[in-house]
């Protein structure tokens, strides 16, 4: 069987496009870093690709706030692209500044005028917060396919000064809760996100967005206490990607 194919697109101020491109590869897929004008310039058709990964940084250096400029790109000039790749039950993640560029494009929670209806904002204390977090799985709760059968509680870092989930008004949170979009949620809130979501995704459970790293967790070496963790080698985060890729093997491939 071949491999998926993993498009990790990348822009002016991406810096964790080689971490999630190895955690993909240690997922068995095939990747390949992708610039955003490569796409721009039709060089590259996102239809070649079966799992589209926007990974975390500060994209054009966080200018109006946090991953808006990439999520206008997306919206207005890669919308047509990106619809056609979603109907054709093709996957997305979006890794902390990649889940801003989600929440603002409109393709979380998702509709479709791609009307932004929640944001990322910055974080209650005013810091930087650069942590390790548990998160609750919500599997009750969720139909993510990047989350099926992986632990309850996870463990997963944080780096980011704009992590605050906030939505536009309380239908949208109504909306998000009765879909059961919410996907993670924080043991112990690092942010102030409303009703401590993490992650969240679409209708489908085909996008994925999440503030925490799952790609800094894939080995249980990366682990700060990995001296007292199970035998097991595999990082809480590598079932994160390897969900996505068995999804694809299943169903796109």
């Amino acid at each position: 069987m071949r491999k998926p194919r993993v498009c990790v697109l990348r822009t002016a101020g991406t810096n964790c496009d080689y971490e999630t491109a190895f955690a993909f590869k240690r997922a068995q897929a095939e990747v390949e870093l992708v610039h955003i004008n490569t796409l721009l310039k039709a060089e590259r058709n996102l239809l070649q690709y079966h799992i589209l990964a926007l990974p975390g940084g500060f994209t054009y250096g966080d200018d109006i706030a946090a991953g808006k400029v990439f999520a206008n790109e997306l919206r207005c000039r890669l919308r047509q692209s990106l619809t056609e790749f979603v109907l054709n039950g093709r996957l997305i993640i979006g890794i902390c500044n990649g889940f801003q560029i989600l929440v603002k494009s409109g393709l979380l929670p998702g509709n479709t005028q791609w009307t932004q209806e929640a944001s990322l904002i910055i974080n209650d204390s005013g810091l930087f917060r650069d942590e390790w977090v548990y998160l609750r799985h919500q599997p009750q709760s969720s139909e993510c396919v990047w989350t099926r059968n992986i632990p309850t509680t996870i463990y997963l870092p944080i780096a980011h000064g704009e992590g605050k989930f906030v939505v536009k008004n309380k239908e949208v949170l109504e909306r998000i809760k009765a879909n059961r979009q919410i996907v993670f949620r924080y043991v112990n809130n690092p942010n102030g996100s409303v009703e401590d979501i993490a992650g969240i995704c679409d209708k489908t459970g085909r996008i994925l967005g999440l503030m925490p790293h799952p790609e800094r967790h894939i080995d249980v070496y990366q682990h700060p206490h990995w001296h007292k963790t199970a035998s097991n080698n595999d990082g809480h985060g590598l079932l994160i990607f390897r969900n996505g890729v068995e999804y694809a093997k299943r169903h796109l491939v």
